[in-house]
């Protein structure tokens, strides 16, 4: 807010200020003094939020934190467990108020004295963030030198201020720190005492609109434009849209933006929800030939406490809310003739976890589960003398629905679902069988389109099966070993191991429960561990043995085909791209051989494209070469290269080069290693090296 030293004299100033009006808010306001003297340190996080998928150097979420002292930072996983810091906004827009004199435009009225209590706090409260949300991604069109153009990705943060200012920042993606930030432009809202922010993006005839949904703590609620010159194909409203106006003290604790489809007016809708006290306000904004239709109304009777947090599913507009006493309401929205209507049910969660109170709930991507935050409720009129915070996992599906989701899915990635995969893979380590629906159904979809989503569905399917059949480990894998006194940093599976941190660990469960009979309190060490003993009696281990090397040669089996897929492809990118006889460091002859080395794989496209190829290389073979002893290291394997001298070098599964250095990259489930990306790499090269796990569709780091 100024020089360290004169900010330092104002605040002692006013600290000592015999004006009660001056000195008390001063005082008593941890914006102004956040170390507090004799009050609470001022540690730990209060809001925080995720980006979309694919805005980190991996392709995956981005975090946003705002901590207790008000200071805004973006983090990112760059590394297996490890977060890194990338940028401090809160000292960037400082530093911008700053050059700009604490005016928002020329035409602002020159500010006060930094000495005067009430400039103190309007320069205060211009930069202190009440929350933080992010867009979705948007495409813009970059110029190259040689006048091509190429989409580059962007992501846009809206910063809501406690004056009622937004910052919006545009950041370039792949998001890497303060050089990819591309502008900050920051916009009046008129909101007093603003309480919470949310995107409104809303697609009608593929024009893509959008706008900010700004809370206040007195009551309105209303949508602000933002103008995205620089983002093409993007529009926005002409001039503020209030959707609740009347001043009636409920303050606005969530909102929540769904869009849906109308099916009586045949067109796309977006169905805005807010938590105000126990109500849901709801308010459906269609956009019709007469311009924006606007309707709205309240869901009463749903709690008897203030809801304390609201979330939802925004692939069928079914919306959940909580209070304090452990209740959550399931809102379904239904269409009506003019506007819609919401069915909704009481879930008790005492009737699954018993007396509890609530703090907290989230829905995964997919719909798959409910988070909640619970702690002890009160046990015979008395409440509990200590906290302890858990996380419950409620499902909201069977695995009948999520396997069929799962089929019929658009996405067609499963990392994009691990929702969905986890309900699967639990009925399966519990059964010890694939269901015989789910088998006909996806060998079905193999033989109908082929697509390898669904060989890669199988795969996952086939690997659970065989983790089911292996014998339990006696330990928990996850708690930390009290044995090891020396253990490799890179090998041990948690960084702390002190009695403190495994008190801690054991001290934090995570209970999965259902709603339905699926699953209640099922414990899968526990019935592997039975089923085995069951198998033994009866059949002895000969049978179980014979299944899981069934199992292992159906597993080897679908990686050969996804590796045969993918080196189609590979080799696809080395025909478009190469002159003839050019030398790529991909080795195209090896994969050639590879794939036409088996007799009984006949594929016409593969000896097709492979004739082109080697047409293209007129005779040439272009061998690698071991780093160490200069041999030629033959293709005879897909993960693995050895020389004529016994050097082994691991291969990379997206480009089949050996990777002959000690840094590479590993697949998030650690299925297969990729090498990094070089300067010398061409852009199709290096493109094939963003891509995920052919095996698993997780990203690589």
């Amino acid at each position: 807010v100024g020089p360290k030293k004169e900010v330092a004299e104002c605040k002692e100033k006013f600290a000592s200020s015999v004006d009660p009006t001056v000195s008390q808010t001063f005082m008593l306001d941890r914006v102004f003094n956040p170390e507090g003297k004799s009050l609470t340190p001022m540690r730990g996080f209060k809001y925080s939020s995720w980006s979309p998928l694919g805005c980190d150097a991996n392709g995956r979420c981005l975090l946003a934190a705002l901590t207790m002292d008000n200071r805004l930072t973006i983090h990112a996983n760059l590394n297996r467990l490890q977060w890194v810091q990338l940028v401090d906004l809160t000292e960037l827009y400082g530093e911008r108020l700053l050059e700009a004199g604490y005016k928002l435009c020329k035409a602002d009225t020159p500010c006060g004295e930094l000495g005067d209590f009430p400039e103190f706090q309007r320069r205060h409260s211009m930069q202190t963030p009440v929350r933080m949300e992010w867009s979705g991604i948007c495409t813009t069109q970059q110029v190259k030198h040689n006048n091509e153009c190429r989409d580059v990705g962007s992501v846009l943060l809206a910063v809501l201020f406690e004056n009622g200012n937004i910052a919006v920042w545009q950041f370039q993606l792949p998001f890497l720190g303060k050089e990819s930030i591309t502008s900050c432009n920051t916009i009046e809202s008129g909101i007093g005492s603003p309480s919470v922010l949310s995107w409104w993006e809303y697609e009608h005839n593929n024009r893509k609109m959008s706008g900010l949904i700004v809370g206040s703590a007195y009551g309105p609620v209303k949508i602000i434009p933002v103008n995205l010159k620089a983002v093409k194909g993007y529009f926005t409203l002409r001039q503020p849209v209030v959707l609740w106006q009347e001043m009636d003290q409920l303050p606005v604790h969530s909102i929540k933006c769904i869009p849906l489809y109308h099916p009586y007016q045949k067109c796309s809708c977006s169905l805005v929800v807010a938590a105000r006290g126990p109500y849901v306000f709801w308010c459906l904004l269609l956009i019709s030939k007469a311009g924006l239709n606007v309707h709205n109304s309240h869901v009463t009777g749903l709690h008897s406490l203030p809801i304390v947090s609201m979330t939802a599913d925004k692939q069928n507009g079914t919306v959940y809310t909580c209070s304090s006493d452990g209740k959550v309401r399931q809102l379904i929205p239904i269409f009506t003739d003019v506007a819609l209507k919401f069915e909704h049910q009481l879930i008790k969660l005492s009737e699954v976890f018993g007396s509890v109170r609530t703090h907290g709930i989230a829905v995964s991507p997919c719909g798959a589960y409910l988070a909640v935050i619970t702690t002890e409720g009160m046990a015979n009129g008395l409440h509990p003398v200590n906290k302890n915070y858990q996380v419950q996992f409620v499902t909201l599906k069977t695995f009948e629905e999520a396997a069929a989701q799962l089929l019929e899915s658009s996405v067609q990635n499963l990392f994009r679902q691990v929702d969905l995969t986890d309900l699967v893979r639990w009925k399966i380590l519990k059964d010890k069988h694939i269901p015989q629906f789910l088998q006909e159904a996806l060998d079905k979809k193999i033989e109908s389109c082929g697509s390898t989503y669904f060989w890669r569905f199988k795969l996952f399917l086939l690997r659970i099966l065989y983790q089911s059949m292996q014998k339990a480990p006696s330990e928990v894998t996850w708690r930390p070993s009290h044995e090891d006194a020396k253990i490799l940093i890179s090998d041990s599976p948690g960084m702390g191991s002190t009695e403190d941190d495994q008190e801690e660990g054991t001290s934090k469960q995570a209970s999965k429960q259902s709603l339905g009979d699926t699953g209640k309190g099922v414990d899968i060490d526990d019935t592997a561990e039975d089923s085995l003993h069951q198998s033994s009696d009866t059949g002895g281990r000969e049978p179980m043995v014979e299944k899981l090397l069934e199992i292992q040669a159906q597993i080897e089996a679908v990686e050969m085909h996804l590796t045969r897929e993918h080196m189609k492809r590979v080799l696809g990118e080395v025909y478009l791209h190469t002159w003839i006889t050019e030398n790529t460091s991909i080795p195209t002859r090896g994969v050639c051989d590879f794939l036409m080395s088996d007799d009984g794989y006949d594929d016409r496209t593969a000896r097709v494209l492979i004739g082109h190829i080697l047409k293209k290389m007129n005779k040439q073979t272009f061998p690698e070469h071991c780093s160490l002893c200069k041999e030629i290291l033959p293709f005879t394997d897909r993960k693995q290269a050895v020389c004529s001298n016994g050097h082994i070098w691991l291969r990379c599964f997206l480009t089949y080069q050996s990777c002959q250095s000690l840094v590479y990259r590993r697949c998030l489930l650690h299925d297969s290693i990729a090498r990094h990306p070089t300067p010398e790499d061409p852009e199709w090269i290096k493109r094939l090296l963003q891509g995920p796990c052919t095996f698993c569709d997780s990203p690589v780091f």
